[in-house]
């Protein structure tokens, strides 16, 4: 059955709520807009300090002068200056710091520079293109042919390399990054570490939590976030290492102690030109410039090919019980929210192990920080007991729970491999039927949109094909391509298919369907708490307006004259 709805869309008011050896890419100029506008410029409240937009900065940086950094740049210092901080962001310099005015897609970072030279920058770092708008402020300008492959190191440099007083896991992979990480922390919380956690979701520098505007900052912020972690006593940072991060540098100045690999499948298709071009990005990860030694899932196709590639050295993981690996897992037990294992290591060690989310893939997740952190120097039991206490990871497999008489989840599954992934792991724990609620992004990789909606045909018993963050295209161009995949399944095999252009009706709807021993998977947007239409970011979180809708639900059905 396919069902159409003609309701107004999302406009409506939301509830609360192989190949050659890896080889360096040269960054892709115009991918980091610059600021248009001081719409955060630095403000501050009577007799309080000064609050600057992005992320925090360390209070005490030692000055470095203007003619050091400039030789590290093999450039001429045109005047002195001490230098405190540098950025990529107009809108966020403080007094002593280098603005790094970048070309953009639209407009040049440059055209900022005097708005950076009144909030006090000491000099101007751009390209040639960037020169004359630069030099017309007046402070000294610092030339490079690719200012934005030279910015890491330099912010590395002006904070003190704080990265190396860090033991640094770095996780890359297309799925699992974010749940690697969170593990990973609650492995190096169990053996006494102080922490620092940089991803998608979040960043966190001991118990204090920022936003985080992307899965892996720029260098700019990224080195000042280390020297924070620094001067704060953290002595360790788990972090999601993204394929943009290692195109475009913005994890240039790090090299991680430890790099993981999950795993590798079609994913922004958009920015990489092919599969190659994609694994040659994360590939980047495990050479002697990024890292010191890799951790790698020998059970990915591709994982198995970076093991031979690698230029560091390697060590592998099966969560499927390969015996090539250097550690694998047994025994593994799936339960509905959880999973029981244990891990075999190299020298016949054995360590009880749980996963403290659902699903085999979140087995390998688990494996791959139980052996980051043993790699580390941690003894693996200590880390397997604090990787099982881990309370979640916000929108991965995250439950809504009001009471209901079915399971109810939200999951940031937003690519074909991810969704198949949770709606097998789903339907092994589900007695009833098996909902999901999924769409695709807009302005983003088209290919994997028609596959998706196969997959939820294909896997659910009632797919709820629906808006995800339209942005700038029609949200009904995007569903036609989902429902277009969906219609190529046989029919014998394919689920019921209903279409709502509006996301909370979406998740109404399927609430509705749901019975007792049923689940239901809102998938796609896990931890966003907005949803970008047309520009426009309305408030948006799955798992309020899940919870809004079984509330509802259960009103009506109490009440049903009401």
């Amino acid at each position: 059955m396919t069902t159409i709805t003609p309701g107004p869309g999302n406009q409506a008011e939301q509830p609360p709520g192989h190949a050659a050896p890896f080889r360096p890419r040269p960054p892709a100029p115009g991918t980091l807009t610059a600021v248009p506008h001081a719409d955060q410029s630095p403000t501050t409240r009577e007799g309080g300090p000064v609050t600057y937009p992005g992320p925090p900065r360390p209070e005490r940086v030692a000055a470095s002068t203007l003619a050091d950094l400039a030789a590290a740049l093999g450039v001429d210092a045109p005047a002195a200056a001490d230098v405190t901080g540098i950025t990529h962001d107009s809108r966020a310099v403080r007094p002593g710091d280098i603005y790094a005015a970048l070309p953009g897609a639209r407009v040049h970072g440059a055209d900022f520079a005097a708005q950076a030279a009144d909030l006090g920058a000491v000099a101007i770092l751009t390209d040639p293109a960037g020169l004359p708008r630069a030099s017309a402020t007046g402070l000294p300008v610092l030339v490079a042919g690719d200012p934005r492959g030279r910015m890491g190191e330099l912010a590395a440099t002006i904070y003190g390399r704080p990265g190396e007083d860090l033991l640094q896991i770095g996780i890359t992979g297309t799925s699992g990054k974010t749940t690697t990480a969170y593990l990973v922390e609650g492995g190096l919380k169990a053996a006494g570490r102080n922490t620092g956690l940089i991803g998608t979701v979040e960043m966190r520098i001991g118990d204090e939590r920022i936003k985080s505007e992307r899965t892996t900052p720029e260098a700019t912020d990224l080195q000042a976030l280390f020297a924070v972690m620094r001067e704060r006593g953290a002595d360790s940072v788990a972090m999601e290492v993204s394929s943009h991060a290692l195109v475009l540098g913005r994890v240039d100045g790090c090299v991680f102690d430890i790099a993981v690999f999950n795993n590798l499948s079609p994913e922004h298709m958009e920015f990489h030109s092919d599969m190659e071009d994609y694994f040659q990005a994360k590939a980047q990860l495990f050479t002697p410039k990024r890292s010191k030694l890799g951790i790698v899932n020998f059970d990915d196709e591709y994982g198995r090919r970076l093991a031979k590639e690698a230029t560091v050295p390697v060590v592998t993981f099966s969560a499927e019980g390969h015996p090539d690996a250097d550690w694998h897992a047994e025994q593994v037990e799936v339960g509905p929210m959880d999973s029981a294992f244990t891990v075999i290591g190299p020298k016949g060690e054995r360590i009880a192990a749980k996963s403290p989310l659902a699903g085999p893939f979140n087995v390998a997740n688990t494996l791959a920080a139980i052996v980051a952190l043993a790699v580390a120097g941690i003894d693996p039991q200590t880390a397997a007991d604090g990787i099982a206490a881990v309370p979640g990871v916000p929108g991965r497999l995250e439950r809504v729970d009001e009471g209901q008489p079915y399971l109810a989840v939200v999951d940031y599954a937003h690519k074909t491999d991810a969704v198949e992934s949770v709606l097998r792991a789903l339907r092994k724990v589900t007695e009833g039927n098996l909902h999901i609620v999924l769409g695709c992004g807009g302005d983003r990789d088209k290919t994997k949109r028609a596959p998706m909606g196969a997959a939820a045909a294909r896997l659910a018993d009632t797919a709820v094909l629906t808006s995800d963050n339209p942005r700038s295209e029609d949200p009904l161009a995007i569903l036609a391509t989902m429902i277009a995949g969906a219609a190529e399944v046989p029919v014998h095999e394919r689920g019921d298919v209903v279409l709502f252009e509006d996301r909370a009706a979406a998740i109404a709807a399927v609430v509705a369907r749901a019975e007792p021993g049923d689940t239901v998977l809102v998938a796609g947007k896990g931890h966003e708490q907005g949803q970008d239409i047309n520009g426009v970011v309305r408030p948006f979180d799955d798992r309020d307006v899940l919870r809004t809708a079984i509330r509802r639900h259960r009103a009506a059905a109490q009440n049903p004259r009401g």
